[in-house]
């Protein structure tokens, strides 16, 4: 057996990072053609777009534990609950 072991990609790891990639280059893009301004929304603190991504992004990574560790449900449900979240907490937050 090898001293160190290479993580097996598999095709949803692979997507879920890629997907969170492509949403940190896309929000890179879009602060640096429009700079966020801090604004207050139903969240109790000033926040600028990449606050309320990381807060959004850990919201959604909860939701989907919860929904792990508390039902035997298809987790393709807590994953369109997760985004709903994420939406939210981007345009309301």
């Amino acid at each position: 057996m090898e001293a160190f072991e290479w993580m097996a990609w598999t095709g949803p790891s692979a997507t879920f990072f890629a997907v969170i990639f492509a949403i940190l280059v896309g929000m890179t893009v879009w602060d640096l053609r429009s700079p966020s301004v801090p604004r207050r929304g139903f969240l109790p603190l000033e926040t600028t777009r990449g606050d309320r991504l990381f807060i959004g992004l850990l919201g959604s990574a909860y939701v989907n534990l919860l929904w792990i560790g508390v039902t035997t449900l298809s987790p393709w449900y807590s994953l369109a609950m997760a985004v709903v979240l994420l939406a939210l907490v981007m345009r309301y937050g």
